[in-house]
């Protein structure tokens, strides 16, 4: 049974950091602009939210892929797209996004 598409999964900061810290086989893409990704990142492949449904290539269906942002809303907005027009089941959203990393995990992150 498929899952909704409209229906977005989530992992908060603290087990993403969980996630990396122990080696957990995942992907992160950042779907933030190139000038926000030079100013603070996590990592991650930049594939800016326009640019989603054209590099699909470089999103795996394969493993878990965790999509974020600053906030948590346009990671949001490319997995609905990416589940629904591509039949992605394996995305998960970045709750709270980098802000959310930032305030959490890594105050080093300068929040903008």
């Amino acid at each position: 049974m498929s899952h909704n598409p409209d229906e977005v999964k989530e992992i908060d900061v603290q087990e993403l950091k969980k996630w990396k810290d122990s080696g957990v086989d995942f992907d992160l893409v950042d779907v933030r602009e190139p000038n926000e990704y030079d100013l603070t990142h996590i990592g991650g492949k930049l594939i800016p939210l326009g640019q989603v449904s054209s590099r699909t290539g470089e999103i795996s269906k394969d493993r878990k892929v965790v999509i974020m942002c600053r906030s948590g809303k346009r990671s949001s907005n490319a997995i609905v797209e990416l589940q629904k027009n591509f039949g992605y089941e394996n995305l998960l959203n970045l709750k709270g996004g980098i802000l959310a990393w930032s305030s959490e995990i890594d105050s080093n992150i300068p929040r903008y």
